[in-house]
């Protein structure tokens, strides 16, 4: 019992330091990375602008100021007073641009991404008890297919046919602007409003999380303890979802955190198809501008969030799998 309980303290000491060097690495790459991207934020503001005309040392003295960039030292020390620094381009601070848009990013993947698992799973376990039949082949057939768009097309399908031609729903926003609603008619706004931009993610999401789980499913009702629970006259629903569903729910539960590795990128290309005021926009618009101190921030504080659910997701495992628990 004793040298088990070291063994489980070791593994959470070692993630812990695993995880602490993880987020020092993140926190230089999202000093040093941007810094080489091509261009400078003069030049993306006001190059192509025909209302302002800079000569040639206001430009230059312009560049050279909006360039600064402290050592690593100094951009650490920022960091412990929690300064996140202040947007060159839509001036204001970088933690206020950035915690008005994490909220719709996190409203829109996260509940893409628990409705697609929770349907692929439910489909996935139906269609591996049903082995060979019309449903099974339709649903793989149909998943296999849908599994091969890319979510620009669907985004950009969705848009033109629902938005565009037909009229149901906005083809921007996330909610009406300067509309003052009550709190059921704000909420019933906002579900219209992201109805297509989650539509796109749910089709993205649904086909690997349903073709993972019945795969996964498919092998495991082989196993011996399936035929044993079937021996005893248990309901196949109960050996369905009891005994070899939970089974499956780990590599379900793998594939959600490798999503989450994508919060940012996996729905830039949606929030900018349907012009959604997320993470992912703001992102797109800091390169677009180069405005290097939200670039900077937008890269550390969404890479520190997917570290810290990863680590998370190291105890949902051992919730779910005791091998993994007890370091076997």
């Amino acid at each position: 019992m004793l040298r088990r309980a070291v063994r489980q303290g070791r593994t959470r000491a070692d993630l812990l330091l695993t995880g602490g060097i993880s987020a020092l690495l993140m926190i230089y790459l999202s000093y040093a990375l941007p810094a080489l991207l091509p261009g400078d934020f003069v030049t993306a503001m006001h190059a192509s602008s025909e209302d302002v005309v800079l000569s040639a040392e206001q430009l230059a003295e312009l560049q050279t100021y909006y360039s600064r960039n402290a050592g690593f030292g100094q951009y650490l020390l920022r960091l412990a007073r929690l300064d996140w620094g202040y947007s060159h381009a839509f001036m204001a601070p970088v933690s206020e641009l950035f915690f008005n848009a994490l909220p719709w990013t996190l409203f829109l993947l996260v509940t893409a991404n628990v409705i697609a698992a929770s349907a692929g799973f439910i489909a996935g376990v139906e269609a591996a008890s049903r082995r060979n039949s019309r449903l099974e082949k339709g649903l793989v057939a149909f998943s296999t297919m849908l599994d091969g768009i890319p979510e620009i097309c669907t985004g950009v399908l969705l848009l033109a046919v629902f938005s565009l031609q037909l009229g149901w729903f906005p083809s921007s926003g996330a909610e009406t602007a300067y509309a003052d609603l009550p709190l059921h008619r704000w909420l019933l706004d906002v579900a219209h409003h992201s109805f297509l931009p989650l539509l796109s993610l749910l089709i993205a999401y649904f086909p690997g999380n349903f073709l993972l789980t019945r795969t996964s499913m498919v092998m495991i009702i082989r196993q011996p303890h399936i035929r044993t629970a079937q021996a005893k006259g248990l309901s196949a629903a109960r050996i369905r979802y009891v005994h070899a569903a939970r089974c499956c729910l780990l590599p379900l539960v793998t594939r959600f955190g490798m999503r989450l590795a994508f919060m940012v990128t996996g729905a830039l290309v949606v929030e900018r198809i349907h012009s959604y005021p997320g993470v992912g926009t703001l992102l797109f618009n800091a390169i677009r501008l180069r405005d290097l101190p939200l670039i900077q921030s937008v890269v550390l504080f969404s890479s520190l969030l997917v570290l810290a659910a990863m680590i998370c997701l190291e105890f949902v495992y051992a919730w779910l799998d005791p091998r993994v628990k007890g370091g076997r």
